[in-house]
């Protein structure tokens, strides 16, 4: 099944919409085949505000509406408490929530972004999505991120090479009870640091204070600003540790 024909099936849908690369890429999929689409986001703390104003900027551009979910994420205790399952238990509380809008609003149908590339036994918030029937075109048509990064380029989508993000949850090490003073606190320094013109890293809480990871490419220049990014950030941590093992590029 191609895109066209999933889309041709499913003249009306609901898009949950990160602001990220996949989801950008399904919007953009549905309305060039006809699709009556809406795009939901759910804003929470573990989501950076330049992903809103990225997600913001792309439905403007497609000229798609968005709907804006606010909720408190850290009022579900399995999601602030950090364990094992956090991934699952998130997702299946966000995306109950935007089901309950989406059928206010009249849908029936409810997709997301995963891919073909997605590892389903890797990411525990897909047994969520399964369970809660919300469908993914790009997986069921078999469209790799490669591929979604290609057709992005090809469409013009500024997202087409924007790097892979995982929430800010992401930072916080598994156990840790997550505060959304936490949140704030990594959120700040990425943003710092992205301001000094470092992308594709990551900045992870630790009980001493913050780690720094960089990828290969930019791990020297983290190195000789060493002290720029310590005055930075101290403020923020009570210390600032450089890994020197770089990370993976963002797929």
């Amino acid at each position: 099944m191609t895109l066209e024909e999933f889309f041709h099936a499913a003249p009306r849908a609901a898009v949950a919409f990160s602001g990220g690369t996949d989801s950008a890429f399904l919007l953009w999929a549905a309305k060039r085949y006809g699709c009556d689409v809406h795009a939901y986001y759910v804003k929470t703390v573990f989501q950076p505000e330049f992903e809103f104003q990225d997600a913001r900027r792309l439905a403007e551009e497609l000229g798609i509406p968005m709907t804006v979910i606010r909720t408190d994420i850290l009022t579900v205790p399995e999601a602030a408490a950090n364990g094992p399952k956090r991934c699952y238990y998130c997702k299946k509380a966000l995306f109950t929530r935007i089901w309950q809008t989406v059928r206010e609003d009249g849908h029936t149908l409810l997709l997301d972004g995963t891919n073909a590339s997605d590892d389903a036994g890797d990411r525990p918030g897909m047994q969520a999505l399964k369970e809660l029937e919300v469908r993914s075109p790009l997986r069921e048509c078999g469209i790799t991120k490669a591929e979604v990064r290609k057709r992005s380029k090809e469409a013009g989508l500024f997202t087409w090479d924007k790097p892979a993000y995982a929430c800010l949850a992401t930072r916080i090490p598994a156990g840790m009870q997550i505060t959304a003073e936490d949140l704030e606190r990594v959120e700040r320094a990425e943003m710092l640091l992205e301001g000094m013109g470092f992308t594709d890293f990551r900045v992870r809480l630790l009980a001493e204070g913050a780690r720094l990871q960089f990828t290969e490419r930019q791990l020297p220049q983290a190195v000789e600003k060493r002290k720029e990014i310590c005055s930075l950030l101290i403020p923020l941590f009570p210390a600032v540790l450089l890994d020197l093992e770089a990370r993976e590029p963002s797929a």
